[in-house]
């Protein structure tokens, strides 16, 4: 894909991602209002796109300034119940 055909491609804003892996790969899911795409990645294409997406970034606050955000693994997603039912015996 070309630069400028990136910028003329159709986007949606990415409201949430969830993951996940197994010893085979991992998933991604993007979701956006009640939509979502997921992709699965091989190990190796996951690690390539994390190198990827860290290096877009780096690029990134050389040009416009430092990102200040945090990331939390115990944040509660909004589509997440708080207290789920537990699993039927």
């Amino acid at each position: 894909m070309k630069p400028e055909d990136l910028q003329k491609a159709p986007k949606l804003f990415c409201e949430n991602v969830i993951s996940g892996s197994s010893a085979e790969g991992f998933v991604i899911g993007l979701s956006s209002g009640g939509q979502a795409q997921f992709y699965a990645f091989t190990p190796a294409h996951m690690k390539r796109l994390v190198q990827k997406m860290t290096y877009d970034l780096e690029q990134f606050e050389k040009k416009y300034g430092e990102i200040t955000a945090k990331w939390d693994p115990d944040i509660v997603s909004p589509i997440q119940k708080l207290n789920p039912p537990p699993e039927a015996s």
